[in-house]
């Protein structure tokens, strides 16, 4: 009997010293954190998976105790960065007294008193803050001139004083200069006139501690779903996360929500989601949610930059969802019904965002919508339309494609030849302006005004794009994978920083991006490139025990990004996609469900996923191995020659993986540190100088003229005589030779380059008090207002002209909502280029500013220059398409 005991005792010790060296196994390591079997670590934090049904995490931010006295804060009037230049701003070491404090601060001028402060010091717990602001100086320059001059020289009209605003670094006070105006308790208001406006703040509110759930457990029915099964608890549980919070993220009226703090079905959100999984996963929400954001029988485009589309252009992003829906079910009517939309939307398209000269799209960065996150802050919403992004133009790209394969099959082989031929030399473009040789990876966009410049900063989904739709050729790919720089944490959206602006797509990690950088190099087979993206989504969802929109990259916290939710839609969909796409690597084409597994080798092993739906045909797959070449594939026992199944399988069937256990390629990935670029230079022109201010950290500076260098120098100014037409710029570089942005371009010309046109002299002048327009008026423009104008011009000399129109449009603020007006400029009678007119600010109608300019080749003479409203002019509000018109110039530039 004891010998029975003792073999007993020492099976049940081999057996748990089995299960703790399988658990004990090591799947990811780096010095930042590492994964085991059933489990994340990452310093002293730690995430385990009980069960393929439960998680642990003791999780806890390093900001959640951490709250400095000292307080970085700016004054804003509008809801803009308009007090001091970018970077300049106020800074305060708050010393309480009885639990408050007063700070008197005067408009323009900065503010410094701070003290030093040891790093565990924080600020009392609910300490008020009161803020008083002097903006007397401002309001006396209200009375007596009618406007204000803000640091930039820009006149701000008394009448379109709106409010006054603090921004600042710590909550609640946040840098989301646009959303100020949202947000009562951070706006300053002067009760008794006295010119001394006010505000008092509770800071370090016991409330804003930063805290997360320590456990999860599964709560929703998933039997509908997939199920997913594997030698590794870690990964089974964060599978079965994700789909418990993709069940949450259905609304009552079965369309998608986009996150716990995001209601509402955007466009971009649903659309890259519906591409990972949620076609296969939730096909019919999918498609509620799609006929959604239609509109006009056109795609819309969200409420953003300068009041939506064409500032913002990724709303085709919808074709690759619908097309993806299309290939799940099969389903004909769609087929036809998602035909005709794309094919309206890309028509529009093709007029008012598409440059005939670079072949590329304009339009804002695809979903990285926050200007200044990833644009320089001197970027009005026009000069965002004017840029050529390459995320964007990687989703146009991949939309022509699929619209020239959903022509074929609707045997409209014309137009199927039409868009390849688009997308063509959209594909041409991306190569020849994009591209950048000496780093081996695409340039971030083409930007600027009449002669672009391309910013060399990387941008993550886009390059991830440009590969997995094969924009790039096959050395471009292996690439760009390998050279693209990655972090400790994930990939950030664009790499390097962009300095003072915190950390939302600056300096960010978005999971959903990750995952597509995961399927690009999946399809390059980088396994090292594959296991980072499968442990930098499973970290942050494992720690934080939801599935997060973003993180810092520098940090790999939850907080510290601006705005943050929980049950993020795409980070969700991105989750589960590791799983179907890249393990399994599932594929549903037009004729077929198509396999190419990559399983890195610490990932090893057997898995399965049951319960998956095939149009008719329900699937039980086994897999076993590792490696991205399929050895053996046996559909109920019997070998096929290819991992493939016909659509026209029906009914219940187990499928068998065997992995080759191959060695992939040799390749790497190019893994940094954090960078951060020095600031953009502010340049101006007066008294035949150049000048610039001083940067720090900035070594040399790189003059431009046109677009090209003409200089190197350590100096801050130079002599320019004006002769022709020409546009400067000024590029600081570090000790790194790493270059900040460009600055706004400065125009030098003498006065025989340009032409004005007051608009007012061709027909009748609005009458409705605005101000601080040029000559003796300006014209309203709107769908029932002059939707066509002509204006007689005369050229000197035959020549390459850039024409542009001062304008107002105050139907909105500068980064949301949908009044972005349009309108379809012809030269003698022929189409020339659209001038679009964003909004500026709300009610702010003699805020002016300046369209884009169209270049037009002008032969010597006289010419008549049309600024109509046409069918494609369209914008999404549909209602209200209207504008000021002052002045139009005609610039002779070459």
């Amino acid at each position: 009997m004891r010998l029975q005991n003792l073999y007993v005792a020492a099976i049940a010790i081999i057996f748990t010293t089995i299960a703790q060296a399988q658990n004990n196994k090591t799947v990811f390591q780096s010095k930042a954190f590492s994964i085991y079997e059933n489990r994340v670590e990452q310093g002293k934090f730690k995430s385990v998976a009980t069960s393929p049904t439960e998680l642990t995490s003791d999780y806890r931010s390093p900001d959640a105790d951490r709250y400095s006295p000292t307080v970085s804060f700016k004054f804003s009037i509008n809801s803009r960065d308009n007090e001091m230049t970018p970077g300049k701003d106020h800074k305060v070491t708050l010393q309480p007294v009885n639990g408050s404090c007063v700070t008197t601060v005067q408009f323009g001028k900065q503010y410094i008193q701070t003290v030093p402060v040891k790093e565990e010091e924080n600020l009392p717990v609910n300490t008020r803050w009161t803020i008083r602001l002097d903006m007397r100086d401002v309001l006396k320059s209200f009375r007596e001139k009618g406007y204000y001059t803000l640091f930039n020289g820009e006149k701000l009209d008394r009448s379109d004083f709106k409010g006054v605003y603090v921004a600042g670094s710590a909550a609640p006070l946040m840098w989301d200069f646009n959303n100020l105006r949202n947000r009562t308790e951070l706006e300053l208001k002067d009760p008794d006139g006295d010119g001394i406006y006010e505000t008092t703040l509770i800071l370090n509110k016991k409330s804003d501690e930063k805290q997360m759930a320590s456990t999860w457990s599964l709560k929703k029915d998933l039997s509908a779903f997939p199920k997913y099964q594997s030698g590794y608890t870690i990964s089974d549980a964060l599978y079965n996360l994700a789909l418990d919070e993709m069940v949450n993220a259905v609304e009552p009226d079965s369309t998608f929500r986009t996150g716990k703090e995001w209601a509402g079905v955007w466009t971009r959100d649903i659309s890259y989601s519906i591409i990972l999984s949620m076609a296969h996963l939730q096909p019919k929400v999918a498609k509620y949610s799609l006929l959604r954001k239609v509109k006009n029988g056109r795609i819309i485009q969200d409420t953003g930059t300068g009041g939506a589309y064409p500032a913002s252009t990724d709303r085709i992003i919808w074709a690759v969802a619908a097309w993806e829906l299309y290939k799940v079910t099969g389903d004909k009517e769609w087929l036809s019904h998602a035909y005709s939309i794309i094919k309206n939307t890309i028509e529009d398209d093709l007029k008012n965002v598409y440059d005939p000269v670079t072949g590329l799209v304009r339009g804002e960065s695809s979903f990285l919508d926050w200007r200044e996150q990833t644009y320089p802050r001197w970027m009005q919403p026009v000069d965002i339309y004017e840029s050529e992004n390459l995320g964007t133009n990687a989703v146009h790209y991949q939309a022509n494609i699929i619209l020239s394969q959903m022509a074929k099959l609707m045997n409209d082989v014309d137009a199927s030849v039409r868009y390849a031929g688009i997308a063509l030399k959209i594909k041409k473009g991306i190569n020849s302006y994009l591209w950048m040789e000496d780093k081996g990876y695409y340039g971030q966009y083409l930007y600027g005004r009449n002669f672009k410049i391309l910013s060399p900063r990387a941008e993550a989904l886009g390059e991830a794009l440009c590969v997995w739709f094969g924009i790039a050729n096959a050395q471009q790919r292996k690439s760009i994978i390998e050279r693209v720089p990655v972090m400790d944490y994930g990939i950030p959206c664009i790499y390097p920083q962009i300095p003072g602006i915190p950390p939302y797509h600056n300096n960010a990690v978005w999971p959903f991006v990750q995952t597509y950088w995961g399927l690009a190099s999946a399809s390059e087979g980088n396994d090292e490139a594959v296991l980072e993206t499968m442990a930098a989504v499973y970290r942050p969802a494992a720690m934080f025990l939801t599935n997060k929109e973003n993180f810092v990259a520098s940090t790999g916290d939850f907080a510290g990004t601006q705005i943050n939710s929980s049950n993020m839609l795409w980070s969700l969909s991105g989750s589960i996609a590791l799983v179907h796409r890249i393990l399994f690597g599932i594929e549903f084409k037009t004729d077929s469900l198509v396999f190419h597994p990559v399983v890195p080798k610490a990932l090893s092993g057997k898995r399965s996923l049951s319960n998956y739906k095939c149009r008719n045909a329900i699937l039980d797959i086994e897999m076993d191995g590792f490696g991205n070449q399929v050895k053996e594939f046996e559909l109920d026992g019997k070998a096929l020659k290819v991992a493939a199944l016909p659509y026209t399988l029906t009914g219940r069937h187990s499928i068998r993986i065997i992995l080759a256990n191959n060695e992939f390629s040799k390749s790497g990935i190019h893994k940094v540190a954090n960078y951060t670029t020095v600031e953009t230079p502010v340049a101006r022109y007066a008294n035949g100088r150049l000048t610039w201010n001083k940067i720090p950290g900035a070594r040399s500076y790189a003059v431009l003229k046109n677009g090209k260098q003409v200089l190197n120098t350590a100096k801050t100014s130079i002599l320019v005589t004006p002769m022709v037409y020409a546009e400067y710029q000024i590029i600081a570089n570090d000790a790194r030779s790493v270059a900040s942005f460009a600055s706004e371009p400065v125009v030098i010309a003498n006065s025989k380059s340009n032409k004005t046109y007051e608009a007012e002299l061709f027909v009748p002048k609005a009458n409705l008090g605005y101000k601080n327009y040029r000559g003796e008026g300006y014209v309203e423009i709107s769908k029932q207002a002059n939707r066509s104008i002509t204006i007689p011009v005369e050229a000197d000399k035959t020549g390459v002209y850039a024409i542009n129109f001062r304008y107002a449009n105050g139907n909105g603020p500068v980064n949301t909502e949908n009044k972005c007006a349009i309108r379809t400029l012809n030269i003698d009678g022929r189409f020339a280029g659209t001038i679009v007119l964003p909004q500026r600010g709300t009610n702010e109608w003699s805020n002016w500013g300046y369209t884009n300019s169209v270049q037009v080749d002008l032969t010597k003479g006289k010419h008549q220059i049309e600024i109509c409203f046409e069918s494609q002019n369209e914008n999404m509000n549909v209602e209200v398409n209207q504008a000021m018109l002052d002045t139009m110039f005609v610039w002779l530039i070459k």
